[in-house]
């Protein structure tokens, strides 16, 4: 499939909304990282950033989890590595939930 032509101001603004998803994307995956917001609150956003980030991004951006045992997580709960969060089904985010539910 060819990519459209575009002018260079639809270029420009396509660089400018690209650069805010980036942006906006990084935010939530440090707030997941510095435990500000929760695993249940990302995967019940309904919006594209988050429907359009891989799964194992979003699992390597918990505390605790790198690359490997991302790749494991994905691996054990037959989650493909290129899955995105849109894409997951609601027993694959039950399961994620009970994994990285905070225990009392």
């Amino acid at each position: 499939m060819a990519l459209p032509n575009l002018t260079k101001a639809q270029r420009a603004e396509a660089l400018v909304k690209a650069a805010a998803v980036r942006k906006e994307r990084g935010e939530i995956l440090a707030g997941l990282k510095d435990g500000k917001v929760s695993l249940k609150e990302v995967l019940e956003r309904e919006d594209t950033v988050v429907g359009k980030t891989y799964v194992k991004r979003l699992l390597e951006s918990l505390p605790g989890i790198g690359k490997v045992r991302a790749g494991q997580l994905l691996n054990d709960h037959d989650i493909s590595e290129r899955r995105r969060v849109q894409g997951l089904g609601a027993r694959q985010k039950e399961r994620l939930l009970e994994l990285f539910s905070p225990r009392g």
